[in-house]
């Protein structure tokens, strides 16, 4: 009994630890693997399916043969007494053994191991994440529905496109959250494709009945009615577009009774976007795409790159490391070459099986809650763990000159699809006083974030408020100062993570605490030094 129960939460916690898939694409290499073992059954399956239906017609043709032969003279095929024993012996003993093949189910071996796999699953949850991924990566870098349906993505090494079904399911999944701009540009998008030509499960009149609503809801009433006409002639008896006609034609002829000046301006302000909470989202997104970075040509003249030595570390003395200028206010450093590829896997192999939804903390209650802007799983890493980790904090120590034994544990986060971090700061603000007061180790006074692998496309650092982006590049490191040394908060230090649109991002970071640096950083007087 003892057994059975620790088997039972051995698997529940197999099955929680692979929960939200799509918010770690570590995490969703595993069902490849999966489904690849559910392909290799399927085809013995198949296989099996194949031999049975191999013997039953081998069978057949026997027996078409035989009774073609017997029938042109029965009493004579009959008076052979070994055809006759024959015929005995089939229709009493053979014939079942031939009922019996025919019953027989195959399917036994591909449904257990369906069954078994399907536990481990992505579910709604996880699709409908995906899906949102898709769209906050079309609108962050600035896609057209065609471009991604097509597969034309930049730094793609294997081409995917979207059937027209693709399109129709991400536009309902904006139906249902009634963002209606994304409904309207996936509808048309699937309407595109069926127009062109390709076959699918769905048909024109539902993606029609799905558009012609969402173009109304954005105030498109001329479209609307188009649209609706449109879906008619294909099915004259659809009962909603009957209805809908007859109100659009209503509304238009209240409305043609009004002068449609002020009455278009507010139609056309309805469209676009869906509002949203993040105030420099224009800002945010466009640093993501490379544009609006504020660096000048005499300010990259101060940038340089420097040989460090860590504070005449014995390690650095002997072997300097790297050291480049990305930003000058706030100052962002970025060392080079200051992880290997050995040290990154094994951090990898610890971290991903204990790989977590990664969680924000409430700025009201304290508590640690999932967030939509926040779409990775992380693992926390301790020093005393393995050789590499304690040998990685050391190394960060050094470099910084500041005393690590009072930070955070290494947080390892693997992004998942459109996976992103969108802008907040490292350090607790003055209005959330108790941020860190569980650590009792101060403010978080500076951030070093190592890049684990490299980005095909997407998935810079930026800092909207200075408007600097920093691009991930392996074996890298990047690190700068939240708080001033006057233990006040440095609010151009507000960055994000931006959406993974191709690849598999990985990053680890350390927060120091202003614990144990009284000497090591001595405070000043001035509120802003």
């Amino acid at each position: 009994m003892k057994f059975l129960v620790l088997l039972l939460l051995g698997l529940l916690s197999l099955c929680s630890a692979h929960t939200d898939f799509f918010t770690s694409i570590g995490h969703m290499t595993d069902l490849l693997n999966t489904e690849k073992d559910l392909v290799t059954s399927l085809k013995d399956y198949i296989m099996a399916e194949e031999l049975k239906l191999t013997k039953i017609k081998q069978w057949a043709e026997k027996l078409d043969q035989v009774t073609e032969t017997a029938t042109k003279d029965p009493e004579g095929f009959l008076g052979h007494p070994v055809n006759a024993f024959k015929l005995m012996k089939r229709l009493n003993t053979e014939w079942l053994e031939l009922e019996n093949l025919v019953l027989k189910d195959m399917s036994d071996g591909f449904i257990s191991n369906l069954t078994i796999q399907r536990q481990y699953f992505p579910n709604d949850e996880d699709q409908t994440g995906a899906a949102k991924a898709l769209l906050r990566l079309q609108d962050t870098y600035n896609l057209t529905p065609d471009t991604f349906s097509s597969g034309n993505l930049p730094g793609v090494k294997q081409k995917a496109s979207l059937t027209a079904e693709d399109c129709f399911d991400l536009g309902k999944v904006a139906y249902t959250d009634a963002d209606y701009y994304h409904t309207e540009l996936w509808m048309e998008q699937a309407l595109k494709q069926l127009d062109d030509g390709e076959e699918s499960s769905i048909d024109k009149v539902l993606v029609l009945d799905y558009l012609s609503y969402a173009v109304y809801q954005q105030g498109d009433l001329d479209k609307a009615l188009m649209l609706t006409k449109r879906l008619l002639f294909l099915d004259p008896e659809h009962q909603r577009g009957n209805g809908n006609l007859k109100y659009f034609e209503y509304i238009m002829a209240k409305e043609g009774n009004k002068t449609g000046v002020s009455d278009g301006a507010e139609t056309k302000a309805r469209k676009g976007r869906p509002r949203d909470h993040l105030p420099e989202r224009q800002k945010y997104e466009m640093l993501c795409r490379g544009e609006g970075v504020k660096m000048t040509p005499r300010r990259q003249k101060r940038l340089f790159c420097r040989y460090v030595d860590g504070n005449r570390s014995p390690t650095f003395v002997l072997s300097p490391t790297k050291q480049e200028d990305e930003w000058d206010k706030p100052r962002i450093v970025r060392y080079h070459d200051i992880i290997s590829d050995d040290e990154i896997a094994k951090v990898q192999a610890i971290a991903k099986p204990r790989l977590r939804r990664a969680t924000i903390s409430n700025p009201i209650t304290g508590v640690l809650e999932t967030a939509h802007y926040r779409i990775s799983k992380s693992a926390w890493l301790s020093g005393y763990e393995d050789p590499v980790i304690e040998k990685i904090n050391r190394r960060i120590q050094a470099l910084t000159g500041l005393d690590v034994s009072t930070a955070e544990e290494l947080q390892v986060a693997n992004y998942g699809v459109g996976g992103q971090y969108e802008p907040h700061f490292d350090f607790g603000r003055k209005d959330e006083p108790d941020a860190f007061k569980e650590l009792g180790t101060g403010n978080r006074i500076a951030t070093w974030l190592f890049y684990m692998s490299d980005v095909e496309a997407g998935g810079a650092t930026v800092f909207p408020e200075v408007g600097a982006a920093v691009y991930p590049k392996k074996g890298t490191a990047v690190f700068w100062y939240n708080l001033f040394e006057s233990g006040e908060g440095d609010y151009s230090t507000r960055h994000a993570a931006c959406p993974v649109l191709v690849g598999n991002k990985w990053v680890s970071n350390k927060w120091i605490h202003e614990r144990g640096q009284e000497f090591r950083r001595p405070c000043k007087l001035s509120e802003l030094e």
